[in-house]
């Protein structure tokens, strides 16, 4: 049978009455919040103008997640731990709200919403109110990193929130009806990579209210021993709670609260101090509540407590209802908040009696805040990473091989102080950063066989087919102070959009808030990019996360597409030591040409778009063309166009820019990166051609340059949905990227070149109908492609 609390231990009456009453505290707050603009004490009769022309929030969540905070109080204060809670069902904003209220941490960072009358009423009038905060918990709510639309990943934040910090708890609850989703049903499988001696505990806590807006919710309405099962197949122990008498609930909460956090001290204990090496069994506490639990039972003759009505706004209308506007008196006086609070609207002594002092309680804690811990990451010198680079081209290397070898040395420099993971769905090999695990092995709990390679309980390389998990993990990891990366398969890492929206619009509004401290940023890592993906074919084919990402904050959003190892580094280097950006970093990992020196690669890339003079054919002069590339493979393939052009065109004057940081193109008003017009004029000239070559959908070059002067002249060749399972080579010519749709598109484009380059242009055109036939007939790529090389030494003829 599923286990309960022993009803013979537990807290005592006083201790009962104190819980209770800080609960309904909590609970007046939270209702008032949603219905009161003024008279917040009751002091006198409601009135409608007491009451907010428009009524917003979710009350139904919010008495449950009250018992929540009010438990995790007692237990922080008893036995002096340090607690984050995420709050998943987080639309229950005016629950954490309330709770951080009175414990005194909100009016510390907001100092005009103090624990007193008018420090109440600010706190009623501001929710949900223009000008105010919102109805969720958000960024704005002290002691939270979970934004409370965010349904489905509050239990892979609350792991990455408790990876590498051994001392912290972190308890997780679980709305019935986020419990529905993708990832959460996934995230239930971070047990087993929780190492129970270098990692904290997470306690996660699934809250059966019943329904959802306006359906029931499978999990509630499964068998409580069917429930039970699964929970344990999970690898769960359930301790199960419930009922709606509020004294019975307190008792058998502080009981299973109690019997949990024993739990996690016996497991640890013997992990750290006794050596077990079994995979940990962790508790899950089930907390059974009516939703709406103390608010209106029934409302105009239909039941409302314990129903889907109670989700939002369970009497609406009170303004003009005189009927609901009786019952919401009778509501708010029914938690006696007199004998809550005292004349000046300040909590009574017994109210607070649970409360835990100064960086223990919940809207306090530094872990919450993360970047109060934040350490530099140690970073070494580029050079001993760096590839030389005699002259451009000469030689290749795999960009993200080289990359890992500067992510290993930080895994090294890290080992002790343990702030830095990487992140990947099963591809840290395939995607060349190996080297990595030469220094420290991947996360693993469970059975290790002979034929395993680098699993390790104490790794700090995570691995799961699941991107879901992996964000949820990194972005947990982030908020509370560490660094990471996570490595993706380009076409993939869109599984993670409305997650990565979250964090961008987190990290947005954390700029306006100065007691949130800057954290490292979010930073990925995308290979096994569209252009590389010819052997696995059209469904691994989407650059498109580059397009989403710029569509956000421009604040908070970074996106650079280094064209070779070099670059790849300074890039790395930079984006490692930011803060409070998400960066997205695109690179190849199969043998690249190397371009650049280190020093010439980080001059290029702090500049972020310049000319490539070396590749161009100008002398000096106004150019008659500029071939601009952003990607790996678009630079290979303009540098090819510019060769072909020298011996076939060696009088026209040609221009190679190279963009790294695709911001850059935007107007200076429209993103921090961008250039100022007359920058953008000098480089891509205002009147001249410009053949673009870019990694991406071509749309996008277009979009972020549209208010260019030259915007005319601007031609982009990019991905075109035109994929397949083909070579190399085949896919650039597929999306009319290659080289010699390149050439032929200078000759198309430059004034008065069409009739003398006609011959030129056809002599492109056979070679695109070679290549067909080539391809498939051989399966391989022409050798005059597979074969190039740049020629350094090459020079336009002289006139």
């Amino acid at each position: 049978m599923p286990d309960r609390p022993d009803h013979s231990d537990g807290p005592g009456a006083d201790e009962l009455a104190a819980l209770d009453a800080h609960w309904r505290a909590a609970n007046y707050l939270s209702a008032g919040q949603i219905y009161l603009l003024d008279n917040p004490l009751l002091t006198e009769p409601l009135r409608p103008e007491h009451i907010k022309p428009r009524l917003l929030g979710h009350w139904g969540t919010s008495p449950g997640l009250n018992l929540v905070h009010t438990h995790l109080n007692r237990v922080v204060r008893a036995r002096d731990l340090d607690v984050v809670c995420v709050w998943g069902p987080g639309h229950g904003g005016p629950a954490v709200l309330a709770n951080s209220w009175l414990d005194g941490s909100y009016g510390e960072v907001y100092p005009d919403v103090g624990r007193d009358a008018a420090g109440m009423a600010r706190l009623f009038r501001q929710f949900s109110f223009p000008g105010g905060v919102p109805s969720h918990v958000a960024p704005e709510t002290p002691g939270s990193i979970h934004e409370g639309g965010e349904l489905g990943y509050s239990l892979a934040h609350a792991y990455g929130a408790a990876f590498d910090h051994p001392g912290l708890v972190v308890a997780c609850v679980i709305g019935d009806g986020e419990a529905e989703t993708g990832p959460l049903a996934a995230s239930w499988h971070s047990n087993k990579f929780l190492d129970p001696v270098h990692d904290g505990a997470v306690l996660p806590i699934l809250h059966l209210n019943g329904y959802k807006i306006a359906n029931p919710t499978v999990l509630a309405r499964l068998p409580e021993p069917e429930l039970d099962e699964l929970l344990r197949g999970y690898g769960h122990l359930p301790i199960h709670v419930g009922g709606d008498d509020p004294l019975q609930v307190h008792h058998d909460m502080a009981v299973a609260m109690d019997t949990a956090l024993d739990r996690i001290a016996l497991l640890q204990h013997a992990a750290r101090r006794e050596g077990v090496t079994e995979r940990p069994r962790w508790p899950v506490i089930v907390l059974r509540t009516p939703k709406g639990w103390t608010g209106p039972k029934d409302v105009d003759g239909v039941p409302v407590e314990g129903t889907w009505r109670a989700h939002q706004v369970p009497l609406s209308g009170v303004r003009d209802d005189p009927g609901h506007l009786r019952r919401l008196e009778e509501w708010l006086r029914s938690y006696r908040p007199a004998e809550l609070f005292d004349d000046h609207g300040r909590p009574r002594p017994e109210v607070l009696a649970c409360v835990p002092a100064g960086p223990r309680r919940l809207g306090a804690s530094p872990y919450a805040n993360g970047g109060l811990l934040l350490r530099e990451l140690p970073l070494r010198p580029l050079e001993e990473y760096a590839v030389p680079v005699k002259a451009p081209g000469a030689t290749r290397h795999e960009p993200t091989r080289v990359l890992g070898g500067l992510l290993r040395d930080v895994m090294t420099d890290t080992a002790d102080r343990r702030d830095f993971r990487l992140v990947g769905p099963d591809e840290t090999a395939s995607n060349r950063l190996e080297a990595v695990l030469e220094s420290t092995a991947k996360a693993w709990q469970e059975d290790v066989l002979a034929t395993d390679e680098h699993l390790d309980r104490h790794g700090r390389v995570m691995e799961v087919l699941s991107e879901h998990l992996c964000q949820g993990w990194l972005e947990g990891y982030l908020l509370t102070g560490r660094h990471g990366l996570f490595s993706s398969y380009e076409a993939f890492v869109h599984i993670v959009d409305s997650m990565v929206n979250q964090h961008i619009k987190w990290l947005r509004t954390t700029r306006t808030l100065s007691w949130r401290r800057p954290i490292a940023s979010l930073n990925y890592l995308l290979t096994s990019h569209v252009w590389r993906q010819d052997h696995n074919g059209f469904s691994h084919q989407d650059p498109g996360f580059v397009d989403h990402v710029l569509n956000k904050s421009p604040e908070a959003v970074r996106v650079y597409l280094p064209p070779d190892a070099n670059t790849l580094l300074a890039v790395a280097d930079h984006v490692l030591r930011s803060r409070d950006y998400v960066n997205v970093v695109v690179a190849g990992k199969q043998p690249c040409f190397d371009w650049l020196g280190l020093d010439d690669a980080r001059v290029h890339c702090a500049r972020g778009a310049g000319i490539w003079e070396w590749a161009g054919t100008e002398n000096g002069g106004s150019p008659d063309v500029v071939l601009a590339a952003a990607g790996d493979i678009p630079t290979q393939e303009v540098l090819a166009a510019a060769g072909l052009l020298r011996r076939h065109l060696p009088h026209l004057a040609v221009r190679v820019v190279n963009v790294v940081d695709i911001a850059r193109l935007m107007p200076q008003e429209e993103h921090p990166h961008g250039m100022p017009d007359h920058e953008y004029d000098a480089l891509f000239t205002p009147d001249r051609p410009v053949i673009f070559a870019y990694h991406g959908y071509p749309w996008l070059i277009h979009r972020l340059a549209y208010r260019r002067t030259g915007h005319r002249n601007l031609h982009v060749r990019g991905y075109k949905e035109s994929g397949t399972t083909t070579t190399p080579f085949d896919m650039v010519v597929r999306n009319d990227l290659d080289r010699y749709r390149l050439v032929m598109d200078v000759v198309d484009r430059v004034p008065g070149l069409a009739v003398p380059a006609a011959p030129v242009r056809q002599a492109m055109a056979d070679a695109r109908a070679r290549h067909h036939a080539w391809v498939r007939a051989h399966g391989t790529d022409m050798p005059e492609v597979a074969e190039w090389a740049w020629e350094p030494s090459s020079r336009p003829l002289e006139p």
